[in-house]
């Protein structure tokens, strides 16, 4: 049977997919590829927040400011004469660039080649079977047997006064400027707030980061954020931690103002440009899932079971619209596990015990699992940890500012970890497979790794534990009897 075309209103989908970002084209593959009958609806170009205005872009400017770092840093490798200049034009020329060499594998013709049919246009729920495309005003009724929300998210624009009039920046509108900002304020200093605010400090722009909350990356181990915070004194990067933005004025193309209330009181600072990364927002807007009897919960994400099955039986949904962990890679998995769930019936769980995260600052913070500290009051966890500089590759770098930390369950099994230092992401996937995998330092310790590198860190910190474990009373009493034994044979 050929695939219908949409022109067909009669058809019955076996899956339509709404949305067209990572969790979106993940799934439609994944259906595809199945066997079924699919359509990806998206009223924009396909790709989603990762390509156009998220991952893609922001790395691409991370790469950039990273490389005038190290010329700086160049002189202590006795390399002398380095003077960077910026050109911001040709900064923002290859982000474009970047996402122009991506932006085909997401495409409609790659997602056709697929057996995908791709529908351009906004879609809104009819009925629990039933949806709407608005094309350019001409309306598309499509049926189907099973659909998935995969709409994802955007920015949060918090209701403090003056702050919409002045038009700040967020991460998905960034990536308009056309000039360096020289004053740049920074709303938030979670991953996204602390990756560009550190990007455009070390190309050039006086950044100020704003948090409500004590210190940065609040979520990550404290002695990560510690570091972190260092290296943005280092950057001239000026934090106020645990001050609140209480009034706007001024912006939108002229001098503005933020008020803040901290610790000593109330007090103002200037910027020319002022960005916004205090967290996301569903995007449910004119989709009306409650006419398909979508339920959302109190904060607008679509509510789903640990199937990823929404209050109706015949709709899915995965990614940043759910309340699951709002990351690319699990829009991925989980976009791919619904759709395997709504076309073959399955009922596979979504598995949150191993879920990776990075910030991708300098240096990065990287983490898995239970976490490698604990809030004030509660119990501390086992945990070891060896720091960068006893890691060779970071000593020859002169990177030691960093370190890689384990938490241990029973039997020293790898729970969770936190690695700081160059290429830490990198560096994790080892540690997310140890903790899915239930594996055991020992396990970890006995894995011949290539030297060196990075990867050296959580591996000492494993051979530590392991080592500390053989010296303990009842395993030198075995080592001993072990010894003897040996000696009695080879008399």
């Amino acid at each position: 049977m050929g695939r219908p075309g949409v022109s067909g209103t009669g058809t019955q989908w076996d899956l339509i997919v709404i949305g067209g970002g990572t969790a979106g084209i993940v799934a439609s593959r994944t259906a595809a590829g199945l066997g079924a009958r699919v359509a990806l609806v998206e009223r924009a170009a396909l790709g989603g927040d990762c390509l156009w205005t998220g991952c893609v872009p922001s790395k691409a400017l991370i790469a950039a400011a990273h490389h005038v770092t190290d010329a700086r840093r160049a002189t202590g490798f006795g390399v002398s004469g380095v003077d960077p200049v910026v050109d911001f034009a040709a900064v923002m020329a290859h982000v474009k660039g970047a996402i122009a060499a991506i932006a085909p594998e997401d495409s409609a013709e790659a997602m056709q080649a697929s057996g995908v049919q791709v529908v351009t246009g906004s879609a809104r729920f009819t009925g629990p079977d039933t949806l709407d495309v608005d094309r350019d005003g001409r309306g598309l009724r499509l049926r189907f047997r099973r659909a998935l929300i995969t709409t994802g998210a955007g920015p949060a624009v918090p209701p403090v006064p003056g702050l919409r009039e002045a038009k700040p920046l967020t991460s998905d509108s960034a990536w308009n400027l056309q000039e360096l900002p020289d004053r740049l304020v920074v709303l938030g200093a979670g991953s996204i707030g602390c990756e560009l605010g550190q990007a455009f400090a070390r190309l050039g722009s006086r950044v100020t980061l704003v948090e409500a909350l004590p210190r940065i990356l609040a979520r990550e181990d404290p002695d990560a954020a510690r570091l972190v915070r260092e290296a943005f004194d280092r950057d001239g990067i000026r934090v106020l931690a645990g001050h609140t933005v209480v009034g706007v004025s001024g912006g939108a193309g002229q001098d503005g103002t933020v008020v803040l209330e901290g610790p000593s009181g109330t007090s103002t600072i200037g910027f020319d440009e002022l960005l916004v990364a205090v967290g996301r927002r569903p995007n449910t807007a004119g989709l009306e899932p409650s006419a398909a009897g979508v339920q959302l919960d109190d904060r607008g994400f679509v509510r789903v079971d640990d199937h990823l099955r929404t209050s109706n039986p015949r709709i899915w949904a995965a990614g940043d619209v759910t309340p699951l962990p709002p990351f690319t890679h699990t829009a991925g998995v989980f976009g791919s596990l619904a759709a395997t769930n709504a076309v073959l019936g399955l009922r596979r769980s979504v598995d949150l015990s191993a879920v990776p995260r990075v910030t991708f600052t300098d240096p990065e913070v990287a983490a898995v699992g239970r976490p490698t500290w604990a809030d004030p009051g509660d119990p501390a966890p086992r945990t070891v940890t060896r720091g960068n500089e006893r890691v060779d590759r970071a000593v020859v770098d002169d990177r030691t500012d960093g370190f890689s930390r384990l938490t241990l369950g029973k039997r020293s099994r790898i729970e969770g970890a936190t690695v700081v230092g160059p290429r830490a992401g990198e560096t994790l996937a080892e540690l997310t497979l140890a903790v899915r995998k239930h594996l055991s330092t020992t396990d970890l310790a006995g894995t011949i790794h290539p030297y060196p590198t990075y990867g050296d860190g959580p591996w000492n910190a494993a051979v530590a534990d392991v080592r500390d474990r053989l010296a303990s009373p009842t395993a030198r009493r075995v080592t001993a009897a072990l010894r003897r034994l040996r000696r009695g044979r080879s008399s």
